[in-house]
């Protein structure tokens, strides 16, 4: 089977930079800015007045724009479903014509970066998972339909003006991320893929979630070990979301893995991506040079519906 590769990663961040005492005297989190402050987090990035997701999914894509190529495909992920259209609700109401609920941004990325060959994909059920999801819906384009040849994967949200930036206490910015799937041998090898969904907690509150974060996720991650016929000793970096650190304090030991290895340093300035973390942060673990040809990187991602995805990536 040929082998898929992921490349040219990007992302954009919400214009304006709050720090989290600023978050939480605005009433934008459930949680005290000490108690964040504890988890990781110092600041998160919130979208201007006016700036939609579309804008925050153009941002992302603008900085490879030229290292595209001919994209056969676009796969675009969001978490939140209001993101999924552009069009006006208010118009909808006055003429009561639905295709203003079907204003597609994958259809305007597609015309406003010139991707005529390019059909479009969305997934708006995979939460925060729904980047790793695409990566695999991109491989399966591309081995099933090789005419393909680059599919563009994008990850956008922003949170409507009056939301809480607080979900199961991470503290979330809006943003964006991009990266090229394609089967030239650049970037990182795709070696495995696996996804969990546990519908039957799709409304679970906070502290459910919380607490069954930890088995999914072992048992996530074990169970792609099994399918790549790799175990924890053939991982060098472990790329999670980022989460409150303490959560990865208490799966590196499970897993076991030295905690020095698990890679969110842009948990801080960053915060919670919503479904952009594991891009945000490969491309600081990339940037910095740290990760060497031939090591491996697990990505680990949970999220609402409940869902949980992992990927394995090598680096060329």
């Amino acid at each position: 089977m040929s082998d898929v590769f992921i490349d040219h990663l990007s992302f954009a961040l919400g214009d304006e930079t709050h720090s989290v005492e600023d978050a939480a005297k605005n009433g934008k989190t459930l949680s005290t800015a000490a108690v964040l402050r504890e988890a990781g987090f110092i600041q998160h990035h919130v979208c201007r007045d006016g700036a939609s997701a579309y804008d925050l999914a153009k941002r992302a894509v603008e900085p490879i724009r030229e290292k595209l190529g001919d994209i056969g495909a676009i796969v675009y992920a969001t978490c939140i479903p209001i993101n999924g259209n552009i069009g006006s609700f208010d118009k909808y109401r006055q003429s009561r014509d639905v295709k203003h609920l079907m204003d597609f941004p994958a259809s305007h990325l597609q015309a406003d970066f010139g991707l005529q060959r390019a059909i479009v994909l969305g997934l708006n059920q995979q939460a925060c998972t729904g980047l790793l999801g695409s990566l695999e819906v991109a491989r399966m384009l591309l081995l099933t339909e090789p005419e393909t040849r680059r599919v563009l994967c994008v990850t956008s949200d922003r949170f409507p003006t009056d939301a809480l930036y607080e979900q199961s206490y991470n503290l979330i910015s809006d943003g964006a991320a991009a990266c090229v799937v394609s089967m030239e041998p650049k970037g990182y090898r795709l070696v495995a893929w696996h996804g969990i969904t546990n519908g039957a907690m799709s409304q679970a509150s906070d502290d459910e979630t919380v607490g069954s974060y930890f088995n999914h996720t072992h048992r996530l991650i074990q169970e792609t070990f099994s399918k790549a016929k790799l175990t924890i000793q053939d991982i060098a970096w472990v790329v999670p979301q980022n989460t409150n650190m303490k959560a990865w304090q208490i799966l590196s030991r499970l897993l076991p893995i030295e905690f020095k290895r698990v890679y969110f340093r842009s948990v801080p300035e960053v915060a919670h991506l919503i479904s952009g973390d594991n891009i945000v942060n490969l491309k600081y673990l990339d940037d910095e040079g740290t990760i060497r040809p031939g090591e491996k990187a697990l990505l680990v991602m949970a999220g609402y519906g409940l869902n949980w995805q992992c990927v394995i990536l090598e680096k060329r």
